[in-house]
């Protein structure tokens, strides 16, 4: 029963915690700038179609380097669309990828990926990168609504302000 009541306080701690931090972070306007997307991206992006990219592999190599920086990892570790990964921060099975790509595509000069990231919060995330002869580039990026089934629906997400922009962080 001591257990039960230390978890008790322990959850109760964690949630004050939250509710205070959440309450704190409501209260401040947010500069636009800070989560819209620009908007010669958001014109350019429209008019963008994107072929897709069924799987980790098949995403370019540039795109996979880019991603594997934004991630802060030593290897891209991602698992395709429907496999395994870890959702939760629960280790049920170990070693499994902490994120699961969704959907992706590329257009001439913008490549476009939607993936679930797992942990303590299952969330999904939608990147933009410029592609170039010069290289690929990070152009766009943060939190998605999850649910988005199609390349279509995350372009529509992004172009529409439903993803909110964030910038330099660990949490990707």
């Amino acid at each position: 029963m001591a257990q039960a009541g230390t978890a008790a306080r322990w959850l109760a701690s964690v949630l004050t915690l939250t509710l205070t931090a959440a309450c704190a972070v409501g209260g401040q306007s947010v500069a636009p700038s800070a989560t819209a997307i620009p908007d010669a991206l958001r014109a350019h992006l429209r008019g963008e179609r994107f072929t897709p990219l069924t799987t980790v592999a098949a995403l370019p190599a540039g795109l996979r380097d880019e991603l594997n920086k934004l991630f802060g990892g030593k290897t891209l570790d991602m698992a395709d669309p429907g496999a395994p990964f870890q959702a939760t921060d629960v280790m049920v099975t170990p070693r499994l990828p902490p994120r699961r790509l969704a959907t992706a595509g590329c257009s001439a000069d913008h490549c476009l990926v939607y993936y679930e990231r797992g942990g303590f919060t299952h969330v999904h995330y939608a990147v933009v990168f410029k592609v170039s002869a010069e290289g690929t580039r990070f152009e766009f990026g943060g939190l998605a609504p999850g649910g988005l089934r199609d390349l279509d629906a995350v372009k529509d997400a992004v172009v529409s302000g439903k993803v909110l922009a964030q910038g330099a962080t660990k949490y990707w």
